[in-house]
């Protein structure tokens, strides 16, 4: 097949940015992710670099992306709303910098660091103090008018505080918080309507009701972060703020609402500390941010620096590593959890999602792939944020080859072959072989020996593989009949409970040779009960059945200040331990 031509490639790129930019800006419907629309968009601006003479007024390069919905009234804005230019990693802001050092001639210029929220840009027009207007970004020179609806924003003010200028227009974000994202969308299921695909798309969607009603259940949010227009003479009669930062505490000072994660840093290096910080910080804010943005303090050295026809160069957005990212299904698993559960599990051509390889992915259950249509061979869109598990969130039916195969869950657990049952009100099917199957128990014993159970030191999941495979333990209360002259037999990974047996058996004279003590911080024993060497706390079968006439006539056994009846002991110990697993 003939690769195209630079002319055809460019315009491909142009419709297909286009239509990307229409289903995100106007349907609220994103069909790829952000990372792959800026490849696109990049690939089309290094085109047009090339090839001077590809560029049209047109082009997606050359204007904001957006348009207006045409049941919504235009707005024009008396400044461009522009977008800003992207920087990915830390050449890209390293160029940045340099680019800014050359104009000003400066060797460390100030910049003022704020957050890149995921939202809807927006502008509000205030005049005389009172909130006269909200429009859309738009295209950058038109927008939505979508006043009635941000009158129901709660953190907008209908009214400005101190002595505010007689035509104010403000530059801010509209976003939904991550719990009110989450209490949306399990709405939107309970009336078995389309959810939404992240917050970003929940906020816009809301703010461009054609029912303010419906915008005000929505429970929206607005930053304020500059403004386009102002009658500066009357700011504190002064001209007004002469920087960013003092420009945002301004606003502050009229009753809007402004960002607390912002800092003023000097070069390069502060640029990059700032960047790293919220980094860290990321996961545990209220709301979702993709990067944070590098501003340049001084207006008058803005001023210098001017703008391009899309965005200022006084400005850039550090974008965080993509969460999400299109990749290949190669194929589907399922896993057995503890409780029986069958997992489906994406496995995926190797993609970079958040900073880390992703080759696997939560499929969640049976009726979610069969709402997302999603077959071996798709191109699918996956997300990963902070430590939670990659999932698949959306495919791309339009890159469907032809071999594609529909994923048939099967009737018998993959791992021991009994029946998979599913309740009629559950969305989860589950083995019915219980701790037959041996990927139960392997989950059941680690689940035994977690730390918000008996906390064993030492046995993790290989241990626990390699005791279930060979046999040495069929049930969670075998893990009392282990002994040293049993695993040794196990790998290295076991040299760590052998320790433990070794020097617990050495100080234990009450004990019988052979039995081993295993440290308990499991409710009702306590940590005093298990921590004691010289404790009468034998293997729990031999125990059972040894005490079982002490425990008839009442007497129990004590140690450390706390008792513990032996009938709890015998009934941990019953041949499945099903009363320890149901804890």
């Amino acid at each position: 097949m003939r690769a195209p031509s630079v002319p055809d490639r460019a315009r491909a790129l142009r419709e297909q940015i286009e239509r990307l930019d229409y289903a995100y800006y106007v349907l609220d419907a994103p069909e790829v992710p952000d990372a792959e629309y800026d490849r696109l968009l990049r690939e089309l601006q290094q085109l047009e670099e090339l090839h001077p003479e590809l560029r049209s007024a047109d082009s997606p390069t050359q204007r904001v992306a957006g348009a207006v919905r045409a049941d919504l009234q235009p707005a024009t804005h008396a400044v461009p709303m522009l977008s800003l230019n992207n920087a990915l990693d830390d050449a890209e802001t390293e160029a940045f910098d340099a680019r800014v050092r050359a104009i000003l001639g400066a060797s460390l210029p100030k910049y003022c660091c704020e957050l890149k929220f995921d939202g809807l840009a927006i502008s509000l027009r205030f005049r005389d103090g009172v909130f006269e207007r909200a429009a859309t970004r738009g295209d950058g020179a038109v927008g939505e008018d979508v006043t009635d609806n941000v009158r129901t924003i709660r953190s907008v003010p209908l009214r400005l505080r101190h002595r505010a200028p007689e035509l104010l227009e403000v530059r801010g974000e509209v976003l939904m918080f991550r719990r009110d994202f989450e209490r949306l969308n399990a709405h939107q299921r309970e009336q078995g309507n389309k959810e939404f695909a992240n917050p970003r798309n929940a906020a816009a969607g809301s703010l461009r009701q054609l029912d303010a009603a419906v915008t005000a259940q929505r429970r929206l949010h607005f930053f304020a972060y500059g403004i386009a227009a102002a009658d500066t003479a009357s700011i504190d009669g002064d001209g007004g703020p002469a920087s960013q930062w003092l420009l945002l505490d301004w606003l502050q000072q009229l009753g809007l609402p402004v960002c607390e994660h912002r800092a003023v840093v000097q070069g390069i290096g502060g640029l990059r500390g700032f960047y790293e910080r919220i980094a860290q910080q990321r996961d545990g804010l209220p709301y979702e941010i993709d990067g944070v943005v590098f501003k340049v303090d001084s207006f008058a050295e803005q001023q210098r620096l001017g703008s391009l026809a899309r965005a200022p160069r006084w400005a850039v957005a550090r974008k965080f590593p993509p969460r999400e990212a299109l990749t290949r299904l190669l194929d589907i698993e399922v896993q057995v959890g503890r409780t029986g559960a069958l997992t489906p599990v994406a496995r995926l051509a190797p993609v970079v999602v958040g900073g880390v390889v992703v080759s696997s992915a939560t499929l969640h259950n049976e009726d979610e792939i069969r709402r997302k249509d999603i077959r071996i061979g798709d191109t699918v869109a996956v997300r990963r944020a902070g430590d939670v598990i990659p999932e698949v969130i959306a495919v791309l039916p339009e890159r469907r080859p032809h071999d594609a195969r529909e994923f048939v869950f099967p009737c018998n657990c993959p791992v021991c072959g009994s029946a998979v049952v599913r309740g009629e009100d559950e969305a989860v099917a589950r083995c019915s072989g219980g701790l037959i199957c041996p990927a139960q128990r392997k989950q059941a014993l680690l689940h035994f020996a977690g730390r918000r159970a008996l906390d064993i030191d030492g046995l993790g999941e290989k241990l626990v593989d390699q005791l279930v495979d060979s046999g040495l333990v069929t049930h969670p209360a075998g893990l009392f009949e282990l002994n040293q002259q049993v695993l040794p037999g196990a790998r290295s990974h076991g040299r760590e409970v052998r320790r433990q047996i070794a020097r617990r058996d050495r100080a234990r004279a009450l004990d019988e040779p052979g039995t081993v003590h295993i440290r308990s911080r499991h409710p009702p024993c306590g940590r005093g009960y298990g921590a004691r060497p010289g404790a009468p706390f034998q293997a729990l079968p031999g125990l059972c059945g040894r005490r079982r006439n002490r425990a008839a006539a009442g007497e129990r056994h004590r140690s450390g200040g706390r008792a513990l009846d032996t009938p709890v002991l015998r009934g941990a110990a019953q041949s499945q331990g099903d009363r320890l697993l149901a804890a």
